[in-house]
């Protein structure tokens, strides 16, 4: 089983690029980000609680990431692993995601594909998004600033961690989607 943490800032392509993954490896996406749209969309109470944190450009709690996770990991699939887009993105996330690893799934997480892209660019990729998504979040220079700001703060600790167990791996996120799939894709490649 291959269980693949796909990492990077908002905007850096960690969707698109899961995408290409899943097709090549049939793997099965977990993202935070549609957990937290399916869960805001049907007026659950954790979408409330995640919508309330999001809309201010700041990361979920992990607990209320991880209570989302858990039910979604519990569900059948026949693929050969797992892409956690988003997650974890705090040392206690990674704890806690090496834990429902292992205990729900037998397994590992086999490595941490890191997308690396300046933020300029994820700035000016998220206000174009903006222009057409209708969220909030990626419509306000200010906020996405923030999200970015947000997310090195908490999740240098998660790279850290992969780093000393050797599962961190960092991939250029800027250029052609078909080439930065080419790179990933010759990752998981070395761990198959």
């Amino acid at each position: 089983m291959i269980n693949i943490v796909l990492f990077g800032p908002p905007g850096s392509g960690k969707g698109t690029q899961a995408q290409n993954l899943i097709e090549k490896f049939n793997l099965k996406q977990i993202s935070t980000g549609d957990l937290f749209r399916y869960n805001m969309k049907n007026g659950t109470e954790l979408g409330k609680l995640a919508k309330s944190y999001i809309d201010k450009g700041e990361l979920v709690p992990d607990q209320v990431t991880t209570d989302m996770l858990i039910d979604e990991v519990k569900k059948p699939t026949d693929t050969s692993g797992f892409i956690f887009d988003g997650y974890p993105r705090t040392a206690n996330q990674t704890e806690a995601l090496e834990k429902i690893v292992k205990e729900i799934l037998n397994g590992e997480i086999s490595v941490c594909l890191s997308l690396i892209v300046n933020d300029e660019i994820l700035v000016e990729r998220l206000l174009k998004r903006g222009e057409t998504s209708g969220r909030t979040d990626d419509s306000n220079e200010e906020i996405i600033r923030a999200r970015i700001k947000e997310y090195y703060t908490k999740t240098a600790e998660v790279a850290e961690l992969y780093k000393q167990q050797g599962k961190y791996v960092e991939v250029n996120g800027v250029g052609g989607i078909d080439e930065i799939s080419e790179k990933l894709f010759a990752e998981v490649e070395k761990i198959k």
